[in-house]
């Protein structure tokens, strides 16, 4: 039986790959900076509590793995500090240690944030990397890392997935469910006729899991990743206020306006919304997937449609959960901030 070690296991992506492995056979640690806390693979595990930017621990940790799968990261909303000490010398720090440790395959999730905002659509793996903020620019240079381990020997595969949903997954997709669950419209940044793919965790672990199957010089490349069917933002939005069946509607709204708006609630801390987000959320956002379709065998089970309600009914599963709970992960809903006046508008 073969061990994948898992950077950031207790995390969205973390957790959902640890049952998707634990499926597949394979022996599974966990390294995360927070406690393990899912009670159904808990006790199926090893789990270790560590931070990818301390080197020893994680060069110890990692003995008796074969595979690693690096998802730990530091997202926009940290500290730009703690997102270059995490995203680029972490990531480092993982490489190394699985050179150390004889490690046959590195999986490396970075993100489409690496193409910044592009002017042309659909981006491909070979398109210019424009790094947007501390976190893209960090991607960017993690990815520089990773091509530098392939010269030592270690098979790397660079993953770049559009924002990916599923159990677990709140963050910014929480505020479209709150408003959903409680009968409310919901507005876009801009009309909602930009494209915008997602992708649904299922189908980004079965990426992975290629990754780690598949040929060596198959996989030792990079690989865009992402729903195969999506329409506009705005309809794929929509259907998720139709499940919660109140009647409510996307909302367009002059984005130049909004994103003014939102720059300067993100001066004053009182907006959830980020650069990233705001800016580009007005915009067309996909990418080609030919590539992983023809090397990885990649076939996209779920439409953006299908992904998202998916997720909503999780929300609505687990809503007592984490009710009151905010912060700055994508396991927790993000603060709302002046957007719940907002709501009450809506």
């Amino acid at each position: 039986m073969e061990t994948a070690f898992v950077t950031g296991g207790s995390g969205f992506l973390g957790i959902n790959l640890v049952r998707f492995l634990l499926k597949k056979g394979y022996g599974i640690i966990s390294y995360d900076i927070i406690p393990f806390g899912y009670a159904d693979c808990k006790d199926k595990i090893r789990w270790i509590i560590g931070d990818i930017r301390d080197a020893k621990l994680l060069q110890k940790s990692m003995k008796g793995s074969d595979i690693v799968i690096h998802c730990a990261a530091a997202l926009p909303l940290y500290s730009k500090e703690d997102i270059y000490s995490t995203d680029i010398d972490g990531t480092k720090n993982v490489i190394n240690a699985s050179i150390a440790n004889k490690i046959e395959r590195f999986i490396h999730i970075s993100s489409t944030a690496v193409y910044g905002v592009p002017d042309h659509h659909p981006i491909y793996e070979h398109d210019k990397l424009v790094g947007v903020g501390a976190y893209g620019k960090s991607k960017i240079a993690a990815e520089k890392a990773c091509i530098e381990a392939r010269k030592k020997g270690l098979t790397v595969s660079i993953l770049r997935p559009k924002s990916f949903v599923g159990p677990e997954r709140l963050g910014v997709f929480a505020l479209l469910y709150d408003w959903a669950r409680t009968g409310h419209n919901f507005p876009m940044i801009g009309s909602g006729n930009n494209r915008y793919q997602l992708l649904d965790v299922d189908d980004l672990n079965d990426a992975i899991y290629a990754c780690m199957t598949l040929e060596k010089s198959k996989v030792n490349d990079v690989f865009n990743i992402g729903a195969k069917v999506f329409t506009t933002m705005k309809e794929d939005y929509q259907s998720v206020l139709d499940e919660a069946g109140f009647g409510k509607r996307i909302i367009g709204t002059p984005a130049w306006l909004i994103i003014g708006i939102l720059r300067i609630l993100e001066m004053l801390k009182l907006s959830p919304l980020y650069a990233w987000v705001y800016e580009t959320a007005s915009r067309d956002s996909f990418v080609s997937i030919e590539k992983a379709e023809k090397l990885l065998c990649f076939k996209p089970k779920y439409s953006n449609k299908q992904a998202l309600i998916q997720n909503y009914h999780w929300y609505l599963d687990h809503v007592s959960d984490f009710e009151g709970k905010t912060g700055v992960t994508h396991r927790v809903p993000w603060k709302q901030g002046v957007l719940r006046v907002v709501k009450k508008l809506m």
